[in-house]
């Protein structure tokens, strides 16, 4: 019988204080670099929670932007954003290397990952802040998106994301959080959105198409107020789905 393995991520350090009930059902994490949220405390107390329940350990990088939570775009120079992102990403690997941690991957955050998908200039500017980590972590992109396309030419080990919890649009945009369809807050209709997505490599758009789509991890935000349901809820149906968590 067929068997799949599948990383499941989630966003953490952002403020919810879920991540020791959480981290049990992931294996991995992208923790918050001060941008939208979090700060050198929290960093380090994410960071030894990751270890402690050895969870694969990325940095969320964000637009400096948490009166909005990085959820907007921000009109501010690219060399503002290249070196904002690169003081998060310095932050972060301060403290990781103190604490002996390893850097898995980097993911952007909110309006960040989404500019990246589609824009050029976005995707440009957003490489050249991390290029330093090129070789030493994984970029995390969604499927068939501008950034992930560059990151593989610049060398970049790319592994492509789709998410658990949100609903698509027919283009593989994520439907706005505007929408009451953004989100997918069952947990049963969480398992049959990415069942899928493992299985067949195609989603269910929220108009009702198939679009194929690939994926190697699958995020559920950690903000997301029924988080906690959907992990446990995955742990336990997956693997009779001969789905099994990647460690």
């Amino acid at each position: 019988m067929k068997t799949w393995q599948m990383d499941i991520n989630c966003d953490v350090g952002e403020g919810m204080g879920n991540e020791a009930d959480i981290f049990p059902f992931m294996s991995s994490c992208n923790i918050a670099c001060g941008g939208h949220a979090g700060d050198v405390q929290s960093m380090g107390e994410v960071i030894l929670l990751a270890q402690k329940y050895h969870v694969k350990i990325g940095a969320h990088p964000s637009y400096p932007d948490k009166a909005n939570f990085g959820r907007e775009v921000m009109d501010i120079p690219a060399d503002v954003l290249i070196q904002s992102i690169r003081e998060q990403l310095d932050t972060f690997f301060a403290i990781l290397k103190k604490e002996g941690g390893q850097l898995h991957h980097i993911k952007a955050h909110g309006a960040l990952y989404n500019q990246t998908a589609k824009d050029v200039g976005a995707a440009d500017v957003y490489l050249e802040a991390i290029k330093e980590y090129r070789g030493k972590a994984i970029v995390y992109a969604p499927f068939g998106s501008v950034v992930a396309t560059k990151a593989e030419t610049m060398g970049f080990e790319v592994w492509h994301e789709a998410f658990a919890d949100r609903n698509y649009n027919p283009d593989l945009s994520l439907v706005s959080r505007k929408s009451n369809k953004a989100l997918i807050e069952t947990p049963k209709k969480v398992l049959d959105h990415i069942l899928p997505m493992i299985k067949e490599g195609t989603v269910v758009t929220v108009d009702g198409k198939i679009q194929k789509i690939e994926a190697k991890t699958l995020c559920v935000h950690g903000d997301t107020p029924s988080a906690l349901e959907i992990l446990t809820y995955l742990s336990r149906e997956l693997p009779k789905h001969q789905v099994n968590l990647e460690k």
